[in-house]
């Protein structure tokens, strides 16, 4: 029999039933083999130590309550015999130190025979310092009477111990709390869940895509009937929506049809995060095959998906072309790639490339460096809305499997210099396959792909609710529509977010073509500017402090693009002065800058600058501040080479609101600053 389900560790599990101990589980009463040890009977660290109930402690430090094999070998064993016979429904082995090391677990029937339940063909060092290896599976038509576990000692350096084997024909958590020494801010809410038979299928569903709001969630179906070249057709791109929040529910996927769908292997990489922009694996071919060595991408129109057109990156190319995966960041100026390349550390390396100014090609792919990469595969990498969080999978980490999900958090600009990764643990990884981890913007809510109880015996797609260890940093989710202001209807636009005081673009997003609808994500820390521009359109830009926000938010805000034509009148929402004062902040250069160029782009353009404030304080004051501040921001334009002739000014202080002065929400509305388009 094979293992069906490895479920939790120590430390990371919850809610001990202590009548199921007495009733259900048994601990292990009689060594009756084993392959080496340290000492006899009563003594440390004999094979005798793993009798009975677990209670070596400290845990995580060698103790003399548990057993240590004598030598260091592929194949050390221990069995054991229990006071009675169950039909087992879960085995637990506690390594109380240097876990890693267990390759085999095999049920002893009361006949004798053995039925093996559990295997690691990757045995390794694992982060955590102590396990409780807890299996479960469906019970056999046999009772257990005794466990034998092998071990491979070589591969855990240093000592390996063992404190207690049990069993038990139920499934709960055989180790009690107050031994588990459970910490409750390093821990999953929830096991694993499948997300049934509306996304899931008999087929192997892989690679899931979650858009950022977490609404959508694209994958992959490998040889489907439904799929564009049948059965046959190695992938095809599915999606599913949310069809319940709170129940977190999700609507019967469909095929995405073409031009994306082909008959041969087609894959969805990532989504931007404005969800218009699909990257996918391979290049399409005008003659419609597919070629490995790169990858497309496809934009969503008022009629579906576009043909995908070839990404352009400099010096691209990939040593294994059947083994790639692809990330397009959430600021759309990153791409990431795990590919094999000479530059790198050895087999798939993941590495990044950068938008060039140009917006359609990209830089030469820079390798993430060894802190990340080892000499061995490290594949699927997903960047966290945060764009600092990556989560990744790997082989030469060592962990629970052949590879293992892990995190690591970018420390630099230069994307080379990381926090070393960190295993997710076993509520994830497993001996089984477990890869393309993947989070939502709220950080509430992971996806991935495990091997573990899929349908049909196949790999499914899973959800596991994250508390904030495993969660990456805090974002705000702004999204809305860009509207023209004179008719209010949708406009198609690019939205550009910067750093208000630095006047960095930190990303770019594009608008829906149906309805203008746009989303961007904001991480924490910073206070932004963000814009619409579309040919033949002023922007008016907003701004959003997030500095401070220490909990995922989500801001609904239109964007309105104004006509370049005589007489329009556009308000410069991200100047900034001094409270009651004319002096201009560091944080208003940026719209100004923009401001600038649109003047230096149309040498013949005139325009007034016009002020504004509420209603507080004495009219007279207002009025001056109001021209003090308008001239204040014809003085810096002119500075920056623009010619004082085409600009005019004019203070109206108060006398011109365009909101409630009754309350500060409203009245901040009226302080302002625009400028009239007065010759074109």
């Amino acid at each position: 029999m094979s293992i069906k389900k490895l479920l939790l560790s120590v430390g990371l599990v919850v809610g001990v039933a202590g009548s199921m101990q007495a009733q259900h589980a048994v601990w292990a009463a009689k060594v009756v083999a084993v392959s080496s040890q340290k000492a006899e009977g009563k003594e440390a660290f004999s094979p005798e130590k793993v009798l009975g109930e677990p209670n070596a402690q400290p845990l995580g430090q060698v103790s003399n309550e548990a057993w240590i094999p004598r030598k260091e070998g592929t194949s050390e064993f221990i069995e054991v015999r229990f006071g009675k016979s169950l039909v087992a429904k879960q085995v637990t082995v506690v390594e109380n130190f240097n876990p890693g090391s267990v390759v085999k677990i095999e049920l002893v029937d009361t006949r004798g025979q053995k039925h093996q339940v559990y295997e690691n063909t990757s045995p390794g060092p694992i982060p955590e310092q102590f396990r409780s290896l807890q299996v479960t599976f469906s019970p056999g038509t046999y009772r257990t009477i005794g466990v034998l576990v092998t071990m491979n000692t070589k591969a855990v350096n240093g000592v390996n111990q063992i404190d207690a084997i049990g069993i038990a024909d139920v499934a709960e958590t055989m180790v009690k709390k107050e031994f588990r020494n459970e910490n409750e801010g390093v821990k999953f809410d929830s096991a694993m869940v499948n997300l049934g038979p509306n996304v899931n299928s008999k087929y192997v569903d892989t690679h899931p895509v979650i858009s950022p709001d977490g609404r959508v969630l694209f994958f992959a179906r490998q040889e489907s009937p439904q799929n564009a070249g049948g059965a046959r057709d190695v992938q095809d791109v599915w999606y599913s929506t949310l069809a319940n929040a709170a129940s977190k529910t999700w609507h019967p996927a469909k095929n995405i049809g073409s031009p994306i769908n082909t008959p041969g292997p087609n894959g969805m990489a990532s989504i931007s995060s404005d969800g218009n922009t699909a990257v996918l694996i391979n290049v399409y071919n005008e003659d419609g095959t597919l070629d490995p060595k790169g990858l497309s991408t496809s934009k969503r129109t008022k009629t579906g998906w576009s043909r995908p057109e070839k990404v352009v990156i400099e010096n691209f190319y990939n040593d294994d072309p059947e083994n790639v995966d692809y990330f397009l960041g959430p600021s759309g100026k990153v791409l990431l790639m795990a590919v094999d390349r000479k530059d790198g550390q050895g087999e798939q390396d993941i590495f990044v490339s950068f938008r060039n100014t140009d917006g359609k090609t990209w830089s030469k792919p820079r390798n993430l460096g060894p802190t990340v990469n080892t000499k061995k595969p490290e594949f699927a990498p997903f960047l966290a809305s945060d764009n600092k969080t990556l989560y990744f999978a790997s082989e030469g980490h060592g962990g629970y499997g052949k590879s293992d999900i892990f995190y690591s958090k970018r420390l630099d600009d230069t994307w080379t210099n990381w926090t070393k990764p960190r295993n997710l643990g076993p509520n994830v990884n497993s001996p089984d396959f477990d890869a393309y981890y993947v989070v939502s913007a709220a950080g509430e809510d992971a996806y991935l792909v495990s091997a573990r109880n899929g349908m049909g015996g196949s790999k499914d797609i899973f959800r596991i609710g994250l508390t904030s260890q495993f969660k990456p940093e805090v974002v705000t989710l702004v999204r809305g529509r860009v509207l023209d202001a004179a008719t209010k209807k949708p406009v198609q636009a690019v939205i550009k977010y910067e750093n208000l005081l630095t006047g960095e673009e930190i990303g770019v997003a594009e608008t829906n073509p149906v309805d203008g609808s746009y989303t961007i994500v904001l991480p924490s820390g910073v206070q932004y500017g963000y814009r619409a521009e579309a040919p033949n359109y002023l922007a008016e830009s907003d701004n959003l402090d997030v500095t401070d926000r220490q909990k995922y938010s989500e801001v609904t805000q239109d964007l309105f693009l104004v006509p370049f034509a005589v007489g329009q009148t556009i308000k410069l929402n991200n100047i900034f002065f001094a409270q009651s004062k004319y002096y201009l902040r560091e944080n208003s250069y940026p719209e100004l800058q923009r401001l600038i160029r649109t003047l230096k782009e149309y040498p013949t353009v005139e325009i007034k600058l016009e002020g504004h404030t509420d209603n507080q304080g004495d009219p007279n004051l207002n009025l001056k501040l109001s021209q003090d501040r308008v001239n204040e921001v014809k003085k810096y334009i002119v500075s920056k080479g623009v010619s004082g002739t085409r600009i005019t000014t004019e203070g109206f202080g108060d006398k011109k609101p365009i909101a409630s002065n009754d309350q500060e929400e409203t009245r901040k509305l009226n302080r302002r600053v625009e400028f009239r388009i007065t010759k074109k």
